[in-house]
């Protein structure tokens, strides 16, 4: 290794190691310079693996900085497509929500109208009923004015007159015959033949 080399002090534990500081007359103990170099040697040993060590944390560090780096991105679309979604569930939801009312508004007219054209029905056939039962009552008035008057005529009718007890008797023991005989107006008597008064002188 060159002075140059040394001046930039880049230097590894094999090169502290293998260092060569040359001779000269009334130098430095070489037993010492020999511990110097080993301990030199260690030291950049050891701090080569601290370096390597922190490299490594380092390393780590930056794949999980990139992890978290690249979680937060993917977080952020989400958060972004969450929100967008929530959007568009809010708009479809206002959508329905506005078609359900418009549906409801329908159906409750639909309903109305079908209300209102059975209370029609109703009136109607309820005018029917009244004309139907003002006809009958007209009806049963006539009827009873009918019945009114015959029982007022049967009331101002003439009693007739019946026949006594005596004549009950004496009309129930004569013939029917003779009864219609008896009732008939009275004839002028007619010349009696000559022939009935011989048959009368006969039988007296």
């Amino acid at each position: 290794m060159t002075d140059d080399g040394f001046q930039g002090f880049h230097l590894t534990a094999l090169d502290a190691r293998r260092y060569d500081f040359g001779n000269a007359l009334r130098g430095y103990d070489r037993t010492r310079v020999d511990q110097f170099r080993d301990q030199v040697a260690e030291e950049l040993e050891r701090l080569a693996r601290q370096h390597q060590e922190l490299d490594t944390k380092a390393r780590n560090f930056h794949e999980q900085l990139k992890a978290y780096r690249e979680r937060e991105k993917a977080l952020n679309e989400a958060l972004v497509s969450a929100q967008q979604l929530r959007g568009d569930i809010r708009e479809q939801a206002e959508r329905e929500a506005q078609l359900i009312i418009r549906e409801a508004q329908q159906e409750a007219e639909r309903q109305l109208a079908a209300v209102r054209d059975e209370v029609r029905r109703a009136q109607e056939e309820l005018q029917q009923l009244l004309r139907t039962r003002r006809s009958f009552l007209a009806q049963m008035r006539n009827q009873l004015e009918r019945q009114l008057s015959e029982l007022n005529a049967a009331e101002n009718e003439i009693l007739p007159e019946f026949p006594t007890p005596r004549t009950l008797t004496a009309m129930s023991t004569e013939p029917p015959v003779a009864r219609d005989i008896r009732e008939l107006p009275p004839r002028p008597l007619a010349p009696t033949p000559s022939w009935l008064d011989a048959v009368v002188e006969d039988e007296s």
